[in-house]
């Protein structure tokens, strides 16, 4: 009698080439859903903590995380709840020279096809690191954007945070709410950019978000909200993914075996 091949033979049997066909694969499939060329698509990338129990291939330990961990790389078509591509990584490394490549493969296996449209990348504030940023601007119909901590917002800005800490207090308000925007240059930046914020006042303290985006149109509230608020699907989309589909499940000893795990099954999404 002939025995079923088991799962964990089949993730180990591919080799570097046919990972690689099957990752782009996933990225077919999500260029299939559209009926024709869309004329522009916002693609949100985000890592996730994955926790491995072991020593496996480019685990290694994170201590923002505290724990021994993969970073893999999710990017999603957020406005169609759909995943667009997967990469296991060991390191946050987004912004840096192999997060631009990363970025310049994916771009590049989609203007196979899609020659015209306009791609927006949207991430957290390590992914607007200069590699990144400045690759995405220098390509053609390509933005990118990054949603920024207070820890790295850009110092300076056009209207006092304190403006609205004592307009809060006078008026007696559960919270208040502004937007504003300035231009910004990191010493590690070739160039100024973009950055608009939302500054909001509770009874618990300041809040301040940046956006440092390449988008020149647009109001401060609108690029704020477009970029903030619509990155919470995001986070909901990654969670569906690790729950449902179980790709956080890469107890493979394999690099490549865990990548197979993490991008065979989205495409059987409905």
């Amino acid at each position: 009698m002939c025995s079923q091949p088991t799962l964990s033979g089949l993730e180990n049997a591919p080799r570097l080439r046919d990972v690689i066909r099957l990752t782009y694969t996933l990225v077919d499939a999500w260029m299939d859903s559209y009926p024709r060329e869309p004329a522009s698509v916002t693609l949100d990338i985000d890592d996730t903590c994955d926790v491995v129990h072991g020593h496996q291939q480019l685990s290694l330990f994170n201590a923002h995380y505290d724990e021994r961990c993969f970073l893999p790389i999710h990017v999603y078509d957020t406005e169609k709840s759909r995943p667009v591509a997967g990469r296991a990584a060991a390191r946050q490394d987004a912004g840096r020279r192999r997060g631009a490549c990363h970025l310049r493969r994916l771009v590049r296996h989609i203007r196979t096809r899609w020659r015209k449209t306009r791609i927006t990348f949207r991430g957290d504030g390590h992914y607007a690191r200069p590699e990144a940023m400045t690759w995405c601007e220098n390509t053609a119909s390509t933005i990118s954007s990054g949603c920024l901590a207070p820890g790295r917002s850009p110092r300076k800005s056009t209207r006092s945070p304190t403006i609205f800490v004592r307009g809060r207090a006078i008026a007696n308000l559960a919270v208040l709410r502004g937007y504003t925007e300035t231009r910004h240059k990191a010493k590690s930046w070739d160039r100024e950019r973009r950055a608009v914020a939302r500054i909001e006042a509770t009874k618990l303290g300041l809040d301040i978000r940046f956006v440092v985006t390449s988008l020149d149109v647009g109001s401060a509230s609108g690029s704020t909200t477009a970029c903030i608020a619509a990155r919470g699907q995001a986070e909901n989309l990654i969670k569906l993914h690790k729950t449902q589909l179980a790709s956080d499940r890469t107890s493979c000893r394999s690099a490549l075996a865990n990548q197979v795990r993490l991008v065979s099954i989205p495409p059987l999404i409905g």
